[in-house]
């Protein structure tokens, strides 16, 4: 575990010697793809050598999770270190060793509401990427009324019988657990009768089918739930009041997506990558103009999430105030990706053109003011309350 005493100076030295040392140069400073990215879980098949040779480096240092508790596979480091470790990442050019939907959000929520065995036997195994998780949150009927979700978990003694349809799900058909909320009791006020349940996908019963995007890509998927049995020991925190755990993950949920995905930038600015296309699109004032101001605004949104993730380090939490980052975020995003398709012109138009997967990832941003509540619940939301305004 890092010294929480030892100079930031000195720890930011000895990080940095450390990602030097240890982060393969074939890794660095590349653009994100999905082929970049590694999730885990126990069908993955890495890349390279060199992904397998981080991830197992970051592991044994827990960088995977640098602030969850050594004793669960993670860093131990305080809130100082971790962001002088993003940063000195960020700067070195070296990617995340792991990301995963259990790193973002169910490993907080299990951290917050699990109890000691649900930790000891879920934790460890995300850490290590050996567990992908995915989310069981929308249904057909139940999208930005989450609340309403109608799949249903029957009391059968000594376990849980679900039955129901989620969709939306991401990479469903390739995570080996689903952490969902369920229907546990249809007669109670629908905030109240629902309850926080893991599952392992390999059930019997659980199907999933996946759906296809205007991008070409496919990370969503509907997933069924046909008579899946599934142990008492599962539920996290209280029955019947899942709907606690679910406001404090969909936090976590809407900071991830505010905070934008790296894609074809990777680790570099706007104004980097535009430089580095072709017939030097930067002499062109109107797109240098508008980069500039993209690139202060980037700028300034980072170091609100800096203020409010520092706010809940002290104990006030983000709570409501993760509608606005998700909303600023994802809006800032859909933003940069519109400059890009300008900037490129119609050589921005070819699928794996000149330029990479550029129109793919700009129909993706489309996505983002969708996902994890709309951009219309967003606002709503911070009206009612952030900013406290009268219902009309």
């Amino acid at each position: 575990m890092p010294d929480a005493a030892i100079d930031p100076a000195q720890f930011r030295r000895e990080i940095s010697e450390w990602i030097i040392a240890n982060c393969p140069e074939g890794l660095r400073n590349q653009p994100m793809s999905e082929d970049s990215i590694v999730w885990g879980g126990r069908r993955w098949t890495f890349r390279d050598d060199d992904q397998r040779i981080w991830l197992d480096r970051a592991i044994a240092k827990g960088l995977t999770a640098p602030r969850w508790p050594t004793e669960y596979g993670g860093g131990g480091m305080t809130r100082e270190q971790e962001k002088i470790l993003r940063e000195e990442m960020s700067r070195l050019g070296a990617p995340p060793p792991l990301e995963s939907f259990g790193l973002w959000m169910l490993g907080p929520a299990l951290l917050a509401f699990g109890n000691e065995t649900q930790k000891a036997q879920h934790l460890p195994p995300i850490t290590r990427g050996e567990i992908r998780w995915c989310q069981g949150y929308s249904e057909p009927g139940a999208g930005s009324d989450l609340a309403n979700v109608q799949t249903r978990a029957e009391d059968m003694g000594d376990h849980y019988l679900v039955n129901g349809q989620k969709v939306w799900t991401s990479y469903a058909d390739r995570a080996d657990w689903i952490f969902a909320l369920v229907r546990t009791d249809r007669d109670a006020p629908k905030h109240k009768g629902i309850s926080f349940l893991l599952m392992d996908m390999e059930s019997p019963g659980i199907t999933t089918r996946p759906i296809r995007l205007i991008s070409g890509k496919s990370p969503f998927c509907e997933t069924f739930f046909d008579n899946v049995k599934v142990p008492k020991e599962n539920l996290v925190g209280e029955v019947n009041r899942g709907w606690d755990i679910a406001k404090y993950l969909l936090t976590h949920e809407r900071e991830m997506i505010g905070g934008g995905a790296r894609g074809l930038l990777g680790g570099r600015s706007l104004g980097a990558f535009l430089d580095g296309l072709d017939d030097n699109v930067l002499s062109d004032p109107v797109i240098r103009s508008e980069a500039m101001a993209a690139e202060v605004d980037t700028l300034a949104f980072a170091m609100t999430m800096e203020r409010y993730k520092d706010h809940a380090e002290a104990g006030g939490g983000v709570g409501n105030a993760s509608a606005m980052l998700k909303y600023y975020g994802t809006e800032l995003n859909k933003r940069r990706y519109e400059l890009l398709m300008s900037a490129a012109g119609s050589g921005a138009l070819e699928w794996d053109g000149a330029h990479g997967a550029l129109a793919p990832e700009w129909l993706r941003t489309k996505a983002n003011s969708i996902e994890g509540g709309t951009s219309e619940v967003m606002l709503d939301i911070i009206a009612k309350r952030v900013l406290e305004l009268p219902s009309a």
